[in-house]
C-alpha cells in the first residue's frame, strides 16, 4: 500500500522528548596541602565522586564532589602518609540545541559522566608545601520536556492495514542527490 492509496492527515501531538543536549570536557587544577612537607609524590587518585544536574540559564549545571587522595613521602623519603581533601565543583554545560517548542514547566535534566574525574598529573608546588593535582572530567547532559511534534495520521486508524506494509515515497528521484561516498560499507 503506498501513501497515495490513502489521504494523509497531519496532527500535532504533545510528547516527552529530549529537547536539548550538551557535552563538556574540562581540565582543572586543585592544590592540596598535606600536614607534612612532601619530598615526593608516590600516587594520586580520586574516589567517591557524586553529582547532580540542575537547570541553569542557557545550560545545565553539574554540581558535585569528589575526594582527592595523595600518597606522598616526607622527611627526606623516610616516611609516607596519605593526604585527603574533598573538592566541591560546579560545571556549567551549554546546550548545543534547545527545542523552542518545549514546555518549560515540564523540564527534567540529567547528566551522565563520560570521563570520571581522573588525576592526570601530580606535582609538588613551587613553594614545596603543597601538591598541585590536574584533573580531567567530561559530562554529557540532556534536557527532557514535553514538546509538540507533527505526525501523519491515516483516516480510520491502523485497523484497515491488516498487516500490510506502508511505503512512504517522496517521489521518483528520492535517491538522486545521495553521495555514494557517504554510504556505510559495513551494512
Amino acid at each position: 500500500m503506498t501513501i497515495a492509496d490513502k489521504q494523509l492527515q497531519y496532527r500535532e501531538i504533545i510528547t516527552k522528548a529530549v529537547c536539548g543536549k550538551g557535552r563538556k570536557f574540562s581540565t582543572v587544577t586543585h592544590t592540596v596541602t598535606p600536614p607534612h612537607q612532601p619530598t615526593s609524590i608516590l600516587g594520586a587518585w580520586i574516589i567517591n565522586h557524586q553529582y547532580e544536574a540542575v537547570r541553569s540559564g542557557d545550560g545545565i549545571e553539574v554540581i558535585g564532589t569528589y575526594d582527592i587522595n595523595i600518597w606522598y613521602s616526607y622527611s627526606k623519603n623516610s616516611q609516607t602518609d596519605v593526604a585527603k581533601e574533598t573538592v566541591h565543583y560546579v560545571e556549567h554545560v551549554n546546550l548545543s540545541y534547545v527545542d523552542p517548542k518545549h514546555r518549560p514547566s515540564t523540564v527534567e535534566v540529567s547528566a551522565d559522566v563520560i570521563q570520571e574525574p581522573n588525576c592526570i598529573e601530580a606535582n609538588i608546588t613551587s613553594n614545596g608545601s603543597g601538591v598541585g593535582i590536574r584533573v580531567e572530567r567530561e559530562f554529557a547532559v540532556e534536557l527532557v520536556a514535553e514538546t509538540k511534534v507533527c505526525v501523519a495520521v491515516l483516516p480510520g486508524g491502523c485497523g484497515d492495514l491488516d498487516g500490510k506494509d506502508m511505503e512512504f515515497s517522496l517521489g521518483d528521484n528520492d535517491y538522486e542527490d545521495l553521495d555514494p561516498d557517504l554510504l556505510d560499507d559495513e551494512l
